[in-house]
């Protein structure tokens, strides 16, 4: 099964910021819509951030205008710069088509915001 790669998690302090990459296999990458997702402890995972191929982008409103999305087709990579990070942005963040499932989930990576 082709799985995805993600990674730029860790710990950051309230305020900091942290920038994530996901590696995709290739193949329906450049055709399809990109989202990062994101399941806290407890609750459902949920789309915080889309990306198309036409590089339109949109954003959940929690997350507006503190996260970046990004895309670099020629890399089969999508990237999430995350900004003024908050304890609710506490997290595994994992990309994957929109919607859902064209790629197999990967790990994820673990974001967790605390002082």
């Amino acid at each position: 099964q082709v799985q995805l790669v993600e990674s730029g998690g860790g710990l950051v302090q309230p305020g900091g910021s942290l920038r994530l990459s996901c590696a995709a296999p290739g193949g329906i990458f450049r055709i399809r819509i990109m989202g990062w997702y994101r399941q806290a402890p407890g609750k459902q995972r949920e789309l915080v951030a889309s990306i198309a191929v036409g590089i339109i982008t949109n954003y959940a409103d929690s997350v507006k205008g503190r996260f970046t999305i990004s895309r670099d087709n020629a890399k089969n990579t999508v990237y999430l710069q995350m900004n003024s990070l908050k304890p609710e942005d506490t997290a595994v963040y994992n990309c994957n088509t929109v919607p859902a499932g064209g790629y197999s989930w990967g790990q994820g990576t673990q974001v967790t915001v605390s002082s």
